[in-house]
């Protein structure tokens, strides 16, 4: 019986430490938008082909993320490179707590390797800006159609008969910001349209985000920073099979993993980080 009780208060003062940490972050001020879906845009940055082609490579890992958790991915915009690659891409990734998991994904990343058309096998530094976009419901951003100047026309690229032929194409300005989105992928005009106006919606919403953070001092409570798309946040060497995130100093020798998909453990590490870092700041003003 001494023994049972032994192994029992053991087991109580482990479960402890875990219900207290958990009762502290249930009493950390909610993000509104951690249950929603998002907007992933992602675009190559300085390197040429290679940029376009580790942009590529980016997508792909999120998918794969997106994939293990059960998250739908949809592409609403893509824009290829000559070697395969992508200059730009917006997607939107749909599923249960989505922005929750990828906020800390926005900014800067950069890629160190030896890219394919390099002759003299010198390595080469790349990179690739990541914006995750909470994806805003009609009920968060209204958007009304006196704002809006609507054109169509032709699409170009692949895509079979219907290119240059029917005005499938959309370009959506929106007046007040001067924001403009075009959409070609669908055959359908109509399709299209609805698939801007996901974007448009989404961006608009950021910028009122950008606008309410701006006009919080950074006393305010629960105000932390969290980076940019103007950051550099994270590091991918592909010789040493190394991936750093530079803002908790986090860093893995798994970059096949991570670039597979296996996005876990740095994700886990930025929430644990950033959880922490507002937790601090709570008790400091409470």
């Amino acid at each position: 019986m001494r023994q049972l009780a032994h192994d029992e208060e053991k087991h109580l003062a482990e479960r402890k430490e875990v219900v207290e940490r958990e009762l502290k972050l249930l009493l950390l001020p909610k993000d509104p938008n951690d249950e929603k879906s998002v907007l992933l845009e992602i675009r190559a940055g300085t390197g040429g082909d290679e940029a376009a082609l580790f942009a590529g490579e980016l997508f792909r890992m999120y998918s794969r993320y997106a994939e293990s958790q059960g998250w739908k991915v949809e592409v609403l915009e893509s824009s290829p490179s000559s070697l395969g690659g992508l200059k730009e891409i917006v997607a939107a990734i749909q599923g249960h707590k989505v922005y929750s998991r990828l906020k800390y994904e926005s900014g800067v990343h950069r890629v160190q390797r030896v890219p394919a058309t390099e002759q003299q096998g010198r390595i080469h530094t790349s990179a690739a800006t990541v914006a995750v976009l909470p994806e805003a419901d009609e009920i968060d951003i209204k958007i009304e159609a006196k704002d809006l100047r609507i054109d169509t026309f032709c699409s170009s690229g692949p895509g079979g008969q219907s290119v240059n032929t029917t005005y499938s194409a959309v370009r959506i300005t929106h007046l007040p910001s001067g924001l403009v989105v075009s959409q070609q992928d669908e055959k359908s005009q109509i399709k299209n349209r609805a698939k801007a106006m996901r974007v448009l919606r989404a961006r608009l919403y950021e910028l009122e985000q950008e606008k309410q953070q701006a006009a919080i001092t950074a006393e305010r409570r629960g105000q932390i920073k969290t980076g940019d798309r103007s950051e550099k946040i994270r590091t991918y060497n592909f010789p040493q099979n190394r991936v750093t995130d530079h803002r908790i100093g986090l860093t893995l020798h798994q970059l096949t993993d991570v670039v597979d998909g296996k996005l876990g453990p740095l994700i886990d590490g930025l929430v644990t980080h950033y959880e922490a870092e507002r937790l601090k700041q709570e008790l400091a003003e409470a």
